[in-house]
């Protein structure tokens, strides 16, 4: 996987047949609640021939209202930590598994770019939230390198990488 262009098609193929080979045996459905990636986990998983005995439902939230909304974010935590934040991707990848019957869930929400870095939070800068029902959500602070597609690309692998994790724990 280069990372100045990201994983390639077949490397997010390779690695939902992964999540696939996981979820399955286990009878545990996925969500996926998405920001930065715009779908993109749940277009991944959902590319696979028999997805829907495992890949429960995928939510797109960029604006704040739909995080709130659909997800149950919390506006305090957004006014004080932004989306972009450990706080709102545990909310994000709590509020999933709240909403949908999933067994698993995980959320994303980072600065692609090529516009809206800052200082503190660069272009490239993305959380990533993993949450089993039952357990305890966690969440990992990415830096990744490249221009928004590469940003994106490593997003989606990242995830995914880290729901296979969940179902294994």
């Amino acid at each position: 996987m280069g990372l100045s262009s990201g994983p390639s098609d077949a490397d997010l193929w390779a690695l939902a047949e992964q999540v696939a080979a996981e979820s399955t045996p286990r009878k545990l459905m996925l969500v996926t609640a998405e920001s930065c990636t715009g779908g993109w986990i749940a277009k991944t998983l959902t590319d696979l021939p028999g997805s829907s005995a495992w890949f429960d439902a995928g939510v797109v939230t960029y604006s704040y209202e739909a995080k709130e909304a659909l997800l149950g974010v919390n506006p305090r935590t957004l006014e004080k930590f932004g989306a972009v934040s450990e706080e709102a991707a545990l909310e994000m990848v709590s509020g999933a598994l709240a909403r949908f019957g999933a067994g698993v869930a995980v959320a994303v929400t980072g600065i692609a770019g090529p516009s809206g870095g800052t200082v503190d939070k660069p272009v490239g800068t993305v959380w990533i939230g993993w949450k089993r029902r039952g357990g305890y959500a966690h969440a990992t602070l990415f830096h990744f390198p490249g221009d928004r597609e590469a940003v994106r690309r490593q997003t989606v692998a990242a995830a995914l990488i880290g729901v296979r994790k969940t179902l294994t724990e």
